[in-house]
C-alpha cells in the first residue's frame, strides 16, 4: 500500500510538472511565433542590406580589406539588433542584460590580451585613409628599406633591395618616421669628392658642374657644388645633384653616371683625386 502511495505521488508530481510546462508553452507560444517571424524577417533584411552595402561601400572605399571589414562590422551590428529583439520578445531581459555585460567584459579582456593586434589594426586603418605610400613606391621605416608590395590592415609587406620579403607591423610604420622616396618623383644625391691641394678650385668647380650635366636622369634643378672641408690630403667638396629617381635603381644609376663623368673629366684636365 505504501508503494502504491509513492507511485501515486510520483505520478501526481510528474503530471503537475507536465501541465505547468504545457501551460508555459501555451503562454509563450504567441511570443515565440512573433520571435520566429522577427528572426526570419531580420535575417532576410540583413541579407539584402549586406548586398546593398557591398555595392555602396565598394564605390567609396577602394581598399578591399577595409571595405570587407566595414561590411562585416555593420552586418554584426544588425544581427545583434535582431538577436536582442528576439530575446526581448521572449521576455528574456535578464539574458539580454547578461549578454551585454558579458560582451563588455569580454571586449575589455580581449583589448588587453590583443592590444598589439588592435594597435596594428587601427594603424592600418589610418594608413589606408591617409595613404602616405602606395604599392610600388620606395619607402624606409626605421631599418626597413624597400618597395611596397601590399598594405594589409595589420601589416605592410615590402621587398628590400636584396630581394627579400619583409613584413612590417603597421604600428611600427605609423608610430615612427616614414620616408617616401617616390612621392615627389625626384631625389637629391649628395656626392662627396676630394681634390688635391695643388688644383685650382674654380677650375674644379666648373669642370665638375659641366661633367654632371651628362647624367641621363638629371632633374630640372641645376646641380650645386660646395667646398666644405680641408682634409688630411685633399680639399673636400659636396656635389648636390637632383635626379629624376622615384625608384632606387634609377638613383643608383644617376650616382654611378655622376662618378664616371667626374672621374673622366678630372683625368682629362689633370685634376687629382688623392
Amino acid at each position: 500500500m505504501l508503494m502504491n502511495l509513492d507511485i501515486d505521488n510520483f505520478y501526481k508530481v510528474i503530471t503537475e510538472k507536465i501541465e505547468r510546462w504545457i501551460n508555459s508553452v501555451i503562454e509563450i507560444l504567441p511570443n515565440l511565433l512573433l520571435a520566429i517571424v522577427i528572426l526570419i524577417a531580420g535575417l532576410f533584411i540583413i541579407k539584402h542590406v549586406r548586398r546593398l552595402l557591398e555595392k555602396v561601400i565598394s564605390r567609396f572605399v577602394k581598399y578591399k580589406n577595409l571595405a570587407n571589414l566595414l561590411i562585416s562590422i555593420i552586418h554584426l551590428l544588425l544581427f545583434g539588433i535582431v538577436l536582442f529583439s528576439v530575446l526581448k520578445v521572449l521576455k528574456l531581459d535578464g539574458t539580454v542584460t547578461t549578454l551585454l555585460a558579458g560582451a563588455g567584459v569580454l571586449t575589455l579582456a580581449l583589448a588587453f590580451a590583443f592590444q598589439d593586434i588592435a594597435a596594428n589594426f587601427v594603424s592600418g586603418v589610418f594608413i589606408t585613409f591617409q595613404r602616405p605610400f602606395r604599392a610600388g613606391e620606395t619607402i624606409q621605416s626605421k631599418d626597413h628599406y624597400g618597395i611596397v608590395q601590399i598594405v594589409h590592415l595589420r601589416h605592410t609587406v615590402i621587398k628590400n633591395f636584396q630581394g627579400q620579403i619583409v613584413t612590417i607591423p603597421n604600428k611600427d610604420i605609423f608610430q615612427n618616421a616614414l620616408i617616401n622616396f617616390t612621392a615627389l618623383g625626384r631625389r637629391r644625391l649628395d656626392l662627396k669628392v676630394g681634390v688635391s691641394y695643388g688644383d685650382d678650385l674654380d677650375k674644379v668647380e666648373s669642370i665638375t658642374l659641366e661633367a654632371v650635366k651628362q647624367v641621363s636622369v638629371l632633374a630640372d634643378r641645376p646641380p650645386q657644388l660646395f667646398f666644405d672641408a680641408f682634409g688630411d690630403s685633399s680639399i673636400e667638396f659636396t656635389l648636390l645633384l637632383w635626379l629624376r629617381a622615384g625608384d632606387q635603381p634609377t638613383f643608383w644609376q644617376g650616382r654611378s653616371e655622376a662618378i664616371k663623368y667626374i672621374k673622366k673629366a678630372f683625368d682629362e684636365n689633370n685634376i687629382t683625386i688623392p
